[in-house]
């Protein structure tokens, strides 16, 4: 490995603020926000959109509409035009 031209690999603070969730994680990425963690040591706090806790696919509330695969659709458009 070459020294200079990697990025810096630290823990930082992932948060959700849309519900509150946050977790510890190694990354490359960088903020000037702060926060204490758990352990009382303070992490580069980078803000998610969304994050299991919040996503509808992880939380179940993701809608699952049944529109059937190709065939099926090329099956109805036949039965529309006749």
């Amino acid at each position: 490995m070459q020294k200079g031209i990697h990025p810096t690999f630290q823990k930082v603070i992932f948060l959700d603020a849309s519900v509150g969730y946050k977790f510890l994680s190694a990354s490359t990425k960088s903020s000037s926000e702060t926060m204490e963690w758990e352990d009382g040591s303070t992490y580069p706090v980078i803000r998610v959109d969304s994050s299991s806790a919040s996503h509808p696919f992880f939380t179940g509330k993701q809608k699952n509409a049944e529109i059937g695969g190709r065939v099926d659709r090329f099956k109805q458009r036949l039965n529309y035009k006749k």
